[in-house]
């Protein structure tokens, strides 16, 4: 059984400022990664149909992540770029694990609100082996540091 788990906060850029950081490599890489992980890209294709395949290494070496070792790797799908509101991407992680097994929906929606812009994430059909309380820790961290990225201009 899945589940639905969902990220929000209020970046001060404008959506088209945060569209640009959502789909631009050297960006994700800097802001991406939650706190006590960094991240690189094995490829990155910023269109309908393209993608990337990011590995997540833990700082804790100690820590066993999704994929073996203390790595996280993904692979994404970019199935909509409706610039600069939305971006929607399908992601699976590489692991043996059952619980992990499955294509997760993450909806990246921007508004323009008075102090910038609205960044909700949505992510659907998340795999049990994510749980939420864990996800809305990334989602906070990744959206600080989004709000940090942009901040830096």
């Amino acid at each position: 059984m899945t589940h639905t788990d969902v990220g929000e906060a209020v970046v001060e850029a404008t959506p088209a400022e945060v569209f640009a950081a959502l789909v631009d490599e050297a960006a994700r890489t800097a802001w991406l990664p939650p706190a006590g992980m960094t991240g690189r890209f094995d490829w990155f294709d910023a269109r309908p149909g393209g993608g990337y395949r990011m590995t997540l290494t833990y700082d804790d070496e100690t820590t066993r992540g999704k994929s073996g070792g203390g790595t996280d790797v993904v692979e994404v799908r970019f199935l909509d770029l409706d610039a600069p509101h939305r971006l929607v991407e399908q992601a699976e992680f590489v692991s043996d694990d059952p619980d992990l097994a499955g294509t997760m929906t993450l909806t990246w929606s921007l508004e323009p609100v008075e102090e910038g812009t609205r960044v909700v994430i949505t992510a659907t059909d998340v795999p049990d082996g994510i749980f939420s309380e864990d996800h809305a820790a990334a989602f906070g961290s990744t959206l600080g540091n989004l709000r940090e990225h942009l901040a830096r201009g």
